[in-house]
């Protein structure tokens, strides 16, 4: 008996490719969530998506715990899996507010320590994402989301602190933010503009600037989120 989630979107999800078969079911799910048709809290069944992308449970029970330790889904013993709840305002103030401490010293640190070798790393960063998509799926805006998560990850590693590095990754933030960002049809633009003078000051070895644009980054992104709201 088809589930209510396949009665939903029983058509509208393209069947799952079978190369490279484990990526392509966890873009697939992870679409489902980003775009809401799987909506916080929500049970996710492992025998009704593995029914919906037309594959076997074995792709399915991999990805799911993959998106467990992403922060998308949580999991509880006698029920399984549910889609996690969005990011409360609280939740994002102490998020940045972390982000406040730790990234900004990157970015000046990043900036004492650049190399020709690295310059053109961050250039080429930039120049992977020309311009904001102008859709609001997750189909439209994942390769911003992606950028958004390598750009601060490549300023963390040419900051050469691991640990920070290795904190930053582990919050899993730009996943999140991107969740509600684009739920709230908001654009990129901002955001290139802000990785721009980042980046400018970082390979002219500007640490001071680069320091206080990662910082003015971060507050404006801030202050968007907690104006829209979840």
């Amino acid at each position: 008996m088809a589930s209510e989630i396949e009665k939903r979107l029983m058509g509208r999800v393209p069947a799952a490719r079978r190369s490279v078969l484990t990526e392509d079911v966890h873009e697939r799910v992870k679409g489902l969530i980003m775009n809401g048709d799987l909506e916080p809290g929500a049970r996710v069944n492992i025998y009704a998506i593995a029914r919906l992308l037309e594959v076997s449970q074995t792709p399915v029970r991999e990805v799911l715990s993959a998106l467990e330790s992403e922060g998308l889904l949580t999991k509880e013993a006698l029920r399984g899996y549910s889609v996690a709840p969005l990011f409360t305002p609280g939740q994002i103030a102490d998020l940045y507010q972390l982000r406040l401490l730790l990234e900004p010293w990157a970015a000046g640190r990043a900036a004492e320590l650049v190399t020709a070798e690295a310059g053109e790393r961050v250039r080429a960063e930039l120049a992977s994402v020309p311009k904001a998509p102008q859709g609001t799926r997750y189909e439209d805006y994942h390769g911003l989301a992606d950028h958004d998560a390598r750009f601060h990850d490549l300023i963390a590693e040419l900051s050469g602190s691991e640990a920070l590095r290795d904190s930053l990754r582990r919050t899993h933030c730009h996943l999140h933010l991107f969740r509600i960002e684009y739920a709230g049809r908001r654009d990129g633009d901002p955001t290139l503009a802000e990785h721009a003078r980042i980046a400018e000051a970082v390979v002219a070895g500007r640490p001071e600037a680069a320091s206080e644009a990662m910082r003015a980054h971060l507050t404006a992104a801030r202050d968007r989120f907690l104006q829209m709201g979840p």
